[in-house]
């Protein structure tokens, strides 16, 4: 084996989970859900993030973020850390997260609170596809894409500066330019996480292919 493709030691991991607030959430389902079904939906889906999370081998640092003192509870009850957002928006709050918690870990994954159905083992496969590239880089970045391919659904960053975050609108180019500009290796995961909820339509098709998904085990 060459210098440049004996494995690295593992990389300290830390899954960062942002949440807006509990209340008004998932306003776009509200077609077909109320507002209390609306919160009771987010809060299983945070709580079966996090728990996915926590179960996957590899991650070592499990945080939520938000300026929801609910979500914070909720986080705290199954084991992850807290971060109390102080700034406006998506990308603000992981930048704090990632100034909270970037100094202890190599590596820094982000599972939005939104992935019905997400498994210990979607997150490792996506760790597994970071420490494959690591073999020859230095600087990964490993996405996975929605389902309409324009998407982030989840976004592991190694260092975890290695880029800006650009959720929001078209990501899924947006980080893989980011990538390109920091001379990093860039990987998509081809069907892992790539379905998540925010429309009736996204809802109807859970419904149909991943029912068990939307109910407490």
């Amino acid at each position: 084996m060459s210098p440049s493709r004996v494995p690295s030691p593992a990389r300290r991991t830390a899954a960062v989970v942002p949440v807006r607030a509990l209340e008004g959430a998932k306003s776009r389902l509200g077609a077909v859900l109320d507002a209390e079904e609306r919160r009771e939906l987010v809060e299983l889906l945070l709580r079966r993030t996090v728990e996915a999370a926590r179960a996957a081998r590899g991650v070592d640092l499990v945080a939520v973020v938000s300026q929801d003192l609910d979500a914070l509870a909720i986080a705290a009850a199954e084991g992850a850390e807290g971060v109390e957002q102080g700034s406006s928006g998506l990308n603000p709050g992981l930048v704090e997260a990632r100034l909270a918690i970037g100094d202890r870990v190599d590596r820094l994954l982000v599972l939005p609170a939104d992935l019905p159905g997400i498994t210990p083992g979607d997150i490792e496969a996506i760790l597994r596809a970071a420490d494959v590239a690591r073999l020859d880089a230095d600087r990964v970045v490993v996405l996975a894409p929605d389902r309409h391919g324009r998407g982030t659904n989840a976004l592991l960053l190694d260092p975890p500066d290695v880029i800006d975050f650009a959720f929001g609108g078209d990501s899924r180019l947006a980080h893989a330019g980011l990538a390109k500009a920091a001379g990093a290796a860039y990987i998509e995961t081809a069907d892992v996480l790539d379905l998540d909820l925010d429309t009736p339509d996204d809802l109807l098709m859970i419904e149909a292919i991943r029912p068990e998904a939307l109910h407490v085990h």
